[in-house]
């Protein structure tokens, strides 16, 4: 007889966190009754000013979805359609699509494989005079190397901007994720630790920067309603604002959870051969959002995707994030003429290493230990 699964319920990767559903009624009620759902409503509005206060950044301009976020920092920032930004290709396709859905060639540059961010040393071999920009992404919460990135714009005279969908609530060198670069873009995506079901936000502390970043998700508006720029619709609703809202009250309850349960993985895992759980930034404040394991297929005896079929066949639905690396992908392979193919070795041995585990409030100290039993069983059978 079949094997009967370890879980009745699937286990899945990015899990909404739900914050006190009552307090959200609430809210959305008052937004019912001023008839006001969207249009920089009174808790958009709140919920820029809270993002702004937590992340110690002058302007929070709240979006749709980071995508978007992304697009509108980019073209407020100066960077145009046909010219290049230097990304690197360790990161959700997103990063690279909203460049490219845009006229924007992203430049994939490889990685640092402890913190898997961009590599400054390769960032700064690959600017040429088409190089526009570099948009550093803050992986799995670990900050980039802010300070090399900074000063290799600063010497090419070039925006530096960051992708921090994965990063809200942690630190570089003590000082909240949010003020680096020209600007920062945070996703509110249901599947982050704090969501507004969809959403994402533009931060920055360049004052004319977000006048025109608040102008273009708002079709070019400015404040006296005249059209000032080329824009787009990128809002966030009134809706989509109550539930960031509600979700931040909750905020530092979801990183204890997360925090408590990378422990609890780091414990299970502990002396299983090859299988590590990568750890976050020595002395800065880390939301935990992703629990990611580095499998070693050499000591392991098991390639990563055999542990990744195997925890599916047990109702586990890891994620190989990211696999393959944005350089691999059909667009930009398909492409060699505006997307040039370099080997890119240390995104290429990450993307095949890396595997993220179910963490958040969706789950529990007794799915954690029946996850690991799953890993060191495979592991094991793999070594004999």
């Amino acid at each position: 007889m079949p094997e009967k699964l370890s879980f009745d319920r699937p286990l899945h990767v990015g899990r909404p966190n739900l914050g006190d559903q009552d307090r959200l009624f609430q809210r959305l009620r008052g937004a019912l009754d001023r008839l006001w759902l969207s249009n920089d409503g009174p808790l958009v509005r709140e919920f820029e000013a809270r993002i702004a206060a937590i992340t110690e950044t002058r302007h929070c301009i709240a979006t749709c979805n980071a995508t978007s976020g992304l697009q509108i920092a980019a073209k407020a920032s100066g960077i145009s359609t046909g010219d290049e930004v230097i990304v690197p290709s360790f990161t959700w396709v997103a990063t690279a699509h909203a460049l490219d859905w845009v006229g924007i060639t992203p430049v994939f540059c490889d990685v640092d494989e402890e913190s898997g961010c961009a590599d400054p040393k390769h960032v700064e071999r690959l600017i040429t005079p088409r190089t526009r920009g570099i948009l550093g992404v803050h992986v799995f919460g670990y900050p980039c190397d802010a300070d090399s990135l900074s000063k290799l714009a600063q010497q090419h005279e070039i925006p530096l901007l960051f992708d921090a969908a994965h990063a809200f609530g942690c630190t570089r060198q003590g000082k909240p994720i949010g003020g680096f670069g020209n600007a920062e873009v945070f996703s509110f995506h249901a599947t982050k630790y704090v969501n507004s079901f969809e959403g994402g936000a533009i931060m920055t502390n360049d004052d004319d920067l977000a006048e025109r970043a608040r102008a273009m998700r708002n079709m070019g508006l400015s404040a006296e309603h005249e059209v000032a720029f080329c824009g787009t619709v990128a809002r966030l609703n009134e809706g989509a604002a109550a539930m960031g809202l509600t979700s931040l009250e909750r905020m530092d309850r979801f990183i204890e959870v997360n925090k408590r349960n990378h422990e609890l993985y780091r414990e299970a895992l502990a002396g299983v051969p090859g299988v590590t759980v990568r750890p976050q930034a020595v002395g800065e404040r880390a939301n935990h959002q992703y629990l990611v394991i580095e499998v070693d297929a050499a000591e392991a005896g098991v390639h990563r995707d055999a542990i990744h079929s195997t925890l599916y066949a047990h109702n586990v639905l890891s994620r190989r994030y990211f696999y393959p690396g944005c350089h691999q992908i059909a667009p930009y392979r398909a492409d060699p003429g505006r997307h040039t193919p370099l080997p890119l070795p240390r995104t290429e041995a990450l993307t095949e290493r890396v595997l993220a585990l179910p963490t958040g409030t969706a789950i529990g100290p007794d799915e954690i230990a029946g996850i690991a039993r799953i890993i060191r069983r495979t592991v094991g059978a793999a070594r004999g």
